[in-house]
């Protein structure tokens, strides 16, 4: 065979996604306000697209478009478009979005209303604002620790020198407000003497709250004690030996600091009410607030009612006014084609971002009718769901499932949850339906909170009482859930009793 270069013709197939589908998935997959964000940046970029809200106050004109219904859906509802019961698609249809992104002026001069082509982004009739205040996670801590303290250092401090010092020791304080570095370091980076660094810090310890920049939880609970003036020898040895009040070692502990039952049972009560962690009364920023993208309620017959989340999703329309006067002074090709193209870009992102609302409200339903014991009846009742199981019942792939679940949160009377909170694995149970892990661990909870002081539950023991309630574990994974929910073993909760009632 002779080398050389030649020319090969073959024909193959391959998948292409192209930019607007690769748009759609991500539309998919973002929260309502990240599509608040997408949607500001959309308006600016496209001078036919503008808010719906906004463009209708301005022209006086209020009354909704009579081909947007503005509704709520039921569960049921719902499932039944997903049976064939509406035309309307609620998922991604490639094909559809490609005829959209080729439109051209048709899709505009068929209709008679000053603003075409617009499209409801809520989903159902308007949350109100008052609706919202009430599921909304807001953060009090409105000042930091660190300016909190710098507020009183001035009084504190004696020297230019010393304030300088602590200003840096300040800025070293964790969120907890413990000092965790070593004061000849600190000296060296300031170029001082660590006497210099340990009177500045003595001026720290003295700011309010009581107990900051302690290198350790026992200079924390040693400061507080002494701003209470109970900073007694016996104290002193109590706070000095607080691996042995850890261990429960509590008649040895007695004996070192020499006094009665009556008055150690005091110091501890005075221990606990010390505070460990100071400096987390004070946030370093606001936090965000948890706003959901679907809300939930019960209607008058029982059923539920789905809709998504109005406040944060605005009406996005196109202006048909603006765009028949840019159509007529277009004189170019170049200024026409420009124009087909906002245009075309413009009914792209109403279909899409209608049917994403459409997809979510789909996956929601479908969710709310396998997890109907959870909503009517609480966590005991959360059954095992999967991703797949939902993308078989509404007919869409596991992947777009998992995309509208993620970063989505739903509202309801028990509280605000992400939707993935509602797919969890199962665990056997004698009825062989399985139930949910949540469910077994709200079930471990609740007994352990109910244990007797002197009757403390074993892992076996959780185990045996689990299986009389129908629930087939092994002691391992009963280990495994009480250790994710933060409770100790046997031992640990035999010796904490024993303080609390001591």
């Amino acid at each position: 065979m002779a080398l050389g270069p030649r020319l090969d013709l073959r024909q193959s197939q391959s998948l292409v996604m192209t930019p607007q589908l690769q748009q759609a998935i991500k539309l998919l997959a973002a929260s309502n306000l990240e599509i608040e964000t997408f949607i500001g940046e959309a308006l600016e970029a496209n001078p036919l697209l503008e808010a719906g809200n906004v463009s209708q106050e301005a022209s006086g004109d209020t009354s909704e478009p009579d081909d947007i219904p503005r509704e709520e859906f039921t569960a049921d509802q719902l499932i039944g478009q997903a049976n064939g019961e509406s035309d309307a698609p609620l998922d991604i249809d490639n094909s559809a979005l490609d005829r959209d992104r080729d439109t051209g002026d048709g899709a505009i001069a068929s209709s008679d209303s000053g603003e075409w082509g617009s499209a409801s982004l809520s989903g159902g009739a308007g949350g109100s604002d008052d609706e919202l205040t009430s599921i909304e996670e807001r953060s009090t801590a409105d000042l930091t620790l660190a300016d909190h303290l710098l507020e009183q250092l001035g009084p504190a401090c004696t020297t230019d020198k010393q304030a300088f010092i602590a200003r840096h020791i300040i800025g070293l304080l964790d969120e907890a407000g413990y000092l965790s570095f070593d004061l000849r370091d600190v000296a060296a980076d300031l170029g001082v003497l660590v006497s210099e660094v340990e009177s500045a810090l003595t001026a720290v310890q003295t700011l309010e709250p009581s107990g900051i920049a302690a290198r350790g939880l026992a200079e924390c609970l040693a400061i507080q004690a002494r701003e209470a003036d109970r900073y007694d020898p016996c104290m002193a040895r109590l706070i000095d030996n607080l691996d042995l009040l850890a261990r429960g070692e509590i008649p040895r502990l007695r004996r070192m600091c020499d006094v009665d039952e009556e008055d150690f049972a005091d110091m501890l009560g005075e221990l606990r009410a010390y505070d460990p962690k100071p400096g987390l009364a004070f946030g370093s920023s606001a936090a965000s607030a948890v706003v959901p993208d679907i809300l939930l309620t019960t209607g008058s017959d029982g059923a539920w009612e789905i809709k998504l989340n109005e406040a944060t999703l605005p009406r996005l329309i196109v202006n048909r006014g603006y765009y028949v006067e840019l159509r007529e002074g277009a004189a170019s090709k170049e200024a026409q084609g420009w124009l087909k193209e906002k245009l075309a870009d413009a009914n792209w992102l109403i279909k899409a971002l209608d049917q994403r609302q459409k997809t979510i409200l789909k996956t929601s339903a479908e969710i709310v009718k396998q997890q109907d014991g959870f909503f009517r009846r609480g966590v005991s009742e959360l059954k095992p769901l999967t991703l797949r199981e939902v993308a078989d019942k509404i007919e869409m792939h596991e992947s777009t499932i998992s995309r509208v679940t993620s970063n989505k949160f739903l509202h309801c009377d028990r509280g605000t949850f992400e939707l993935k909170y509602f797919f969890t694995s199962g665990v056997g149970s004698s009825d062989g339906e399985g139930a949910s892990s949540e469910a077994v661990k709200s079930r471990i909870k609740a007994l352990i909170d109910a244990e007797e002081p002197k009757k403390i539950l074993s892992d076996d023991k959780l185990v045996a009482l689990l299986k009389d309630e129908g629930f087939d574990l092994a002691r391992r994974t009963v280990a495994k859930y009480r250790e994710a929910l933060g409770i100790g073993s046997s031992v640990q909760r035999r010796r904490q009793k024993k303080l609390e009632n001591f």
